[in-house]
């Protein structure tokens, strides 16, 4: 323990149960030494455990509808009057697909669907940095981070329309962090995860072959859930102050390798 976060105040959206980014990325900022407020959709809490991550760790529980923008207000100014100030990092891990939860392809979606998922998994992030923002909820130098993945970038099939959503996602990242960098000097920045077996990742048509097809492919191996929120701690310190709006890639050199000789070796005969 290294007391890393100490002093810091924040919020983390997503903390279903102990396999998600999130619960791993809480349990971490207690060890070093941080304070916050849980808070996920009512819908997601009557699913997961966050109650048990709550006593845990000490934190309160505020529901919320990460896209309903009355209730990110109430969130906003219920954190800070538990926390005593302003907030020095958030962490936004929210991805929700119901084209992919009902089956639909990708060039059979159903466009109510489509709105609803890009809402939940991109808009949302918009309107958590809109709302801290109007309300100078952030410290100086504090941390936004929001966690995304490679198919964003490059076409991944079964990944349907959350790969828009990815893309989506990380452009608010640049664009929302040039204007809250310039006037509030707060950080945003998303992370580019390995494909991680997560309650909502596992959902994915054939994610276990793109966990070993990844791992394959990687020179140090996929990063884990832990591992997230050992990175995600590294931004939300102030060791990254000078770290904004950029997609940071976690995933054991995936993104930079063009093939790997576990790979090739399925191909020769």
């Amino acid at each position: 323990m290294y007391n890393l976060l100490k002093g810091k105040k924040g919020i983390i959206f997503g903390a279903l149960d102990e396999n998600s980014i999130a619960w791993k990325t809480a349990e971490r900022v207690h060890e070093e030494g941080g304070t916050f407020v849980l808070t996920n959709a009512p819908i997601a809490m009557r699913m997961g455990q966050i109650k048990e991550l709550a006593e845990k760790t000490g934190s309160e529980i505020i529901p919320a509808d990460a896209t309903n923008l009355d209730d990110l207000q109430t969130l906003v100014e219920k954190s800070m009057e538990i926390l005593g100030g302003k907030i020095d990092f958030v962490l936004h891990s929210i991805g929700m697909s119901v084209n992919v939860r009902k089956g639909r392809h990708y060039t059979d979606q159903n466009y109510d669907f489509t709105t609803k998922g890009w809402d939940v998994s991109a808009v949302s992030f918009h309107k958590v940095l809109q709302t801290l923002y109007k309300n100078d909820a952030m410290s100086e130098w504090g941390s936004i981070v929001a966690l995304s993945y490679m198919a964003a970038q490059r076409s991944f099939p079964d990944y349907n329309d959350m790969a828009d959503n990815k893309a989506y996602l990380e452009s608010i990242a640049r664009s929302f962090g040039y204007f809250y960098g310039k006037e509030k000097k707060v950080r945003v920045n998303t992370i580019s995860q390995s494909p991680t077996p997560t309650t909502a990742g596992q959902g994915v048509k054939g994610f276990d072959g793109f966990i070993a097809y990844a791992d394959m492919m990687s020179p140090l191996g996929n990063a884990t859930a832990a591992e997230c929120a050992d990175y995600t701690l590294t931004l939300f310190s102030d060791l990254t102050k000078k770290v904004t709006m950029q997609n940071l890639y976690h995933d054991g050199g995936f993104s930079n390798t063009g093939v790997s000789n576990e790979v090739m070796e399925k191909f020769i005969k």
